[in-house]
């Protein structure tokens, strides 16, 4: 059943549950952590100086002054110098300015099974990609609401360029995944990432959020890419089986749906290249521009789904698949189907599928007014002198009801 999430001031929590974990997870040997230099978040000793370092910069302060328009620079400034840890920096700063963000640009968050997940317990969450900085972000805000860690999340280098951005994903407790490295790197790269996604999970208990995919869905098709489970897979044990290294990280597939994709229009340029075969190249901020335009466009509805723990189908794929290769694709067309089964499917997506089709199969679960608004904004924002941008503008939208159907279709006529 649903729950609406409401939107609170933030508080700085202080029960025992909190303090206590906190205090274990944050008892890191450095020594220990070596390997992962260039790519884990601040250490909490580390955090201060690192705040030190932005805390002029402008780009924060017009963070600060969107979260907190009342208060004064100097005094937004003095309470920031005074944070000591990520969960400090997270807490006072960065979950007021999520619901802002939801304040301003979003006509709510809506939740579903949180209540399956234990406090007690790390996760390995495998979610679909569809924003930058949001899809994170609101999970740890649903998280901490709900009085559960906060993730540890992987995040781009090609979103990290800029030092300031650098900073804070690591203030944010994000661990950079390298873009583009050649191919003898890019194994070496992926060891150390996958043997920090492990000590995450298994030495500190912290969880862990990772896309599905390298990059965002652009077309609606939420799908696992092998190559992600592949390199998560690289630490299990020497003998392990891969299957069992995943139990034991305890699998959680995530849903995120957004009414409207506020980057919708941004992304077209891509599509319509890769509809033509053609190379896309990405203009030099591009990606920072999709960041900006991710966070304040207008999302109207937002929800988030917490799937069923795998386990138990990890188990039954592993008895009754024969093959390492039949049992990896076992696996991902598993969290597939309960990322695509998860989706919250809004008015917005089945207007697209009928405006596709010509058609008005799916007109009960629409208003002629959300339908207006939608058709509005369709118009406004793609070329409708071009039928492959208008292809690919609604099929970013209908595809996630395509796709469930052909899903539930698959399980009712096996």
């Amino acid at each position: 059943m649903l729950r609406i999430l409401i939107i609170k001031k933030a508080v700085l929590k202080k029960d025992s549950f909190f303090v206590k974990n906190c205090f274990l997870c944050n008892r890191i040997n450095p020594a220990k952590m070596s390997t992962f230099e260039d790519i884990r978040p601040y250490y909490d000793t580390e955090v201060n100086q690192a705040i030190r370092e932005i805390i002029d910069h402008p780009m924060l302060k017009a963070m600060m002054n969107f979260t907190f328009p009342e208060w004064k620079d100097d005094y937004w400034k003095d309470l920031m110098l005074h944070c000591h840890s990520i969960r400090d920096f997270q807490i006072n700063f960065i979950y007021p300015g999520v619901n802002k963000v939801l304040e301003k640009s979003s006509e709510g968050l809506t939740t579903s099974g949180f209540e399956k997940l234990d406090p007690g317990t790390s996760y390995l969450f495998v979610s679909n990609h569809r924003d930058i900085i949001l899809d994170t972000s609101l999970l740890n805000t649903c998280l901490y609401e709900k009085g559960l860690f906060m993730t540890t999340s992987a995040i781009g280098d090609n979103l990290v360029k800029k030092p300031f951005l650098k900073h804070l994903a690591r203030l944010t407790r994000n661990f950079i995944i390298k873009r583009g490295l050649p191919a003898r790197e890019l194994l070496g790269n992926s060891k150390v990432i996958s043997a920090y996604i492990r000590h995450s999970l298994l030495r500190e208990n912290r969880s862990v959020w990772i896309a599905q995919r390298e990059g965002r869905t652009k077309d609606g098709n939420d799908m696992t890419h092998k190559g992600v489970l592949k390199m998560i897979s690289m630490a299990a044990d020497n003998q392990e089986h891969f299957l069992d290294y995943f139990k034991r990280l305890n699998v959680v597939p995530v849903s995120i749906s957004y009414e409207y994709d506020p980057t919708d229009v941004l992304k077209m340029p891509e599509l319509l290249a890769k509809a033509n075969q053609e190379t896309y190249i990405k203009g030099e901020n591009e990606d920072f521009n999709t960041l900006l335009s991710g966070i304040i466009g207008q999302k109207k509805r937002i929800h988030i789904h917490i799937g069923e723990l795998l386990n138990d189908e990890i188990e039954i794929i592993k008895a009754e698949v024969s093959g390492t290769v039949k049992q990896m694709q076992a696996l991902t067309d598993l969290i597939d189907s309960q990322i695509v089964l998860g989706y919250k499917l809004w008015p917005t997506k089945y207007i697209a599928c009928d405006l596709l089709s010509g058609k008005e199969e799916f007109s009960s679960e629409y208003s002629q007014e959300e339908k207006t608004i939608f058709e509005k904004r369709f118009r406004r924002g793609v070329d409708q002198n071009n039928p492959l941008a208008i292809s690919s503008f609604l099929s970013m939208y209908a595809n996630p009801v395509l796709n469930q159907r052909k899903l539930l279709d698959a399980v009712r006529n096996p």
